[in-house]
């Protein structure tokens, strides 16, 4: 049965960096495109980054150059290092896996993901 859990949530000040890390547990991690979903309070769920198996890469606008989504095959870990962050970027964090490259690195949205993870809270306070 495929899993995602996340890890790395956490409360930053702004301007602060935080790492989030996924581990997938699948016997076929090449498989899939991972991603990072937000989800703000009171807001829809947003696509924040996604990589495939190859590693092509996508980045929701506000955050391209701020924030960088890398994998590790041997692992089977997805990890987003966040950089400069502001109020913006607070809200939970899910991880996702989606099968191939149907969305991915073209677009990241809800409708193309296979597998979620239960979700990493983000809070970026002074």
């Amino acid at each position: 049965q495929v899993q995602l859990v996340e890890s790395g949530g956490a409360s930053v000040q702004p301007g602060n960096s935080l790492t989030l890390t996924c581990t997938m547990r699948t016997t076929s991690f090449n498989f899939y495109s991972l991603g990072w979903f937000r989800q703000a309070p009171g807001k829809e769920r947003e696509g924040v980054s996604c990589i495939t198996a190859d590693g092509k890469r996508f980045y929701l606008g506000s955050v391209e150059g701020r924030f960088t989504i890398s994998r590790d095959n041997s692992k089977n870990l997805v990890s987003l290092h966040m950089t400069g962050v502001d109020h913006g970027d607070s809200g939970v964090y899910y991880c996702a896996a989606e099968i191939g490259t149907r969305l991915c690195p073209r677009e990241w949205k809800e409708d193309g993901v296979d597998f979620w993870g239960k979700g990493a809270l983000v809070t970026v306070s002074s």
